[in-house]
């Protein structure tokens, strides 16, 4: 039996995809959607413990690195009440550290740990064709490789959890510093005088292009700031990276920089709306000043 606690945007894309072709029981706190996983056919269960004894490969995708911890060895945690050699496959952002502390755990308690970061978003994940980075201990990720292949495509071997996580971080950290350049000159344009959709349309026809422009700048020109990834989210992966880059002695002063910007989009309210939303502080919306 396959279990999987967390059935956010990520988490839950995934876990339909494992509904395909295997037995799932799945948490969340909240109970509503497990219900939609049950009308789906899966199996609810009401709380982490239940979900716990029956097992065998254990799927976790939450917020935070200190979700994961806390779900494992916390004070309630499941690790010691796994089935044994119960094998954990986290595909939240974490940090190394984290990472390396859950595998250490885990393996002293005779299960075993693969981290699993996702390179895409929830429309990715709902079609199976999330990139993921794997890392572990390779006997295990190659024993895991087809139930990936299920949920991800394509699924690399980066080596250790050290490596996979740090792998995600660095991405989300390019990626987002990349947003606010993109936001920042879209606002200087604007401000030159270029109406945005056309100003967008051009960029992409020069150096200035990027996956940020192709995704975001149209939503940016219909003023759409759903949240596909949260200010939030990124104010997390960005304090993440650039903790890791300081313990590592790599200056990220870019990264720096933007991790105060989107701290700023933060404190406008904003934490729910995509990360584009940062085009909002850039663009002077609603007096905001940097």
């Amino acid at each position: 039996m396959i279990g999987f606690v967390g059935l956010g945007k990520m988490g839950g894309g995934l876990a339909r995809n494992l509904l395909k072709n295997h037995e799932v029981v799945v948490y969340d706190v909240r109970p509503e959607v497990v219900q939609e996983f049950v009308a789906a056919g899966a199996k609810g269960s009401k709380t982490v413990a239940e979900l716990a004894s029956e097992a065998t490969t254990l799927f976790t995708s939450l917020p935070l690195p200190a979700d994961v911890t806390q779900l494992l060895f916390g004070s309630q945690g499941i690790a010691s009440h796994l089935p044994p050699g119960t094998t954990v496959i986290d595909v939240s952002t974490i940090d190394p550290v984290t990472a390396r502390q859950l595998e250490d755990g885990l393996v002293a308690l005779g299960h075993e740990f693969l981290a699993c970061p996702l390179g895409k978003g929830p429309a990715q994940a709902a079609l199976g064709t999330e990139p993921i980075f794997a890392g572990g201990n390779q006997a295990v990720f190659l024993r895991c490789k087809a139930l990936l292949e299920e949920i991800g495509d394509p699924v690399h071997y980066l080596g250790g959890v050290e490596q996979s996580t740090a792998f995600k971080l660095i991405s989300n950290h390019i990626g987002m510093t990349n947003m606010a350049i993109l936001a920042e000159g879209l606002a200087f344009g604007i401000k030159s005088g270029i109406p945005l959709d056309l100003l967008v349309r051009l960029l992409a026809d020069t150096g200035a292009n990027s996956h940020q422009l192709q995704l975001r700048g149209p939503w940016i020109v219909h003023q759409d700031y759903a949240p596909r990834f949260a200010v939030n989210l990124t104010v997390k992966d960005l304090r993440l990276a650039v903790e890791l880059a300081r313990q590592l002695a790599v200056p990220v002063p870019l990264g720096a920089e933007s991790l105060r910007l989107f701290q700023t989009v933060q404190g406008c309210g904003w934490g729910e709306e995509d990360t584009a939303a940062v085009f909002k502080v850039l663009a002077g919306e609603e007096g905001v000043s940097i």
